[in-house]
C-alpha cells in the first residue's frame, strides 16, 4: 500500500475515532497501510508460479503404490469479506499424487496466497483444493479448516473460542470412503 492508503487511513481515524495529531496515532495511517499491505498481499502473488510440481521422484506414487502426502497444521490467517474482521486457525491438506509432486512448503505458500485476500472460510479451501488439483492432477485432494472468526467472537453473537470447520474434497475424496477415512484420521 502506498501513501494514499495513509492518507485515507488518516482521513478515517479523524472521522470516526479522533485526531491522528496524538502522538500515539501519528504513525498509525502508514503502519495500517504497510500491514494492510501484508494481509491483503496474496492478489498480487500468482499461485501457478508457488507450485513448482516435480515430476521427478513421483514414480513412486504410480499404480499400486500411491500414498496420501499429508501437511497437517499449516497457520491460516486471513479476513473476513463481511466485516474485514480477522479469521485465523489451521488448515489440513492432503493429496494422493499421480505422476506429479510438490515440495511440502508449496501447500502452506498456496494456503497462504489464498488467505491474504479478503474470504470467507468455504471459498478459501475452495480455491486452495481447486489450486492442487489444476496444477498436480492428483488422484484427489482433501482440504479441512479449522478457525475463529473475529467477526463472530467480539461482535454479534460474542461467542469466544468456537471454530469453524469446512472441507473441500476433489476426485478420489469424492467417491472412496477408505480414502476419506485414511485422511480424517491422519488429520487427528
Amino acid at each position: 500500500m502506498n501513501d494514499k492508503a495513509a492518507l485515507v487511513i488518516a482521513s478515517a481515524l479523524v472521522r470516526l475515532i479522533e485526531p491522528v495529531a496524538r502522538g500515539g496515532l501519528e504513525e498509525t495511517p502508514k503502519r495500517v497501510a504497510k500491514a494492510w499491505g501484508e494481509w491483503f498481499g496474496g492478489y498480487d502473488e500468482d499461485v501457478e508460479s508457488v507450485l513448482k510440481v516435480f515430476e521427478d521422484g513421483a514414480e513412486h506414487y504410480v499404480g499400486q503404490h500411491s500414498q496420501l502426502v499429508v501437511v497437517r497444521d499449516i497457520p491460516i490467517y486471513s479476513h473476513c469479506e463481511h466485516h474485514l474482521a480477522p479469521f485465523f486457525g489451521v488448515a489440513d491438506i492432503g493429496y494422493i499424487p499421480q505422476g506429479k509432486v510438490v515440495g511440502l512448503s508449496k501447500l502452506t505458500r498456496v494456503s497462504r496466497v489464498f488467505a491474504r485476500r479478503l474470504q470467507v472460510q468455504e471459498r478459501l479451501g475452495n480455491q486452495i483444493a481447486d489450486a492442487l488439483q489444476k496444477n498436480l492432477e492428483p488422484l484427489g485432494v482433501a482440504v479441512v479448516l479449522r478457525c475463529r472468526h473475529l467477526c463472530m467472537e467480539s461482535r454479534g453473537v460474542a461467542t469466544q473460542g468456537q471454530q469453524t470447520v469446512t472441507s473441500a474434497l476433489r476426485g478420489i475424496f469424492m467417491t472412496s470412503e477408505s480414502a476419506r477415512s485414511e485422511f480424517t484420521a491422519l488429520i487427528r
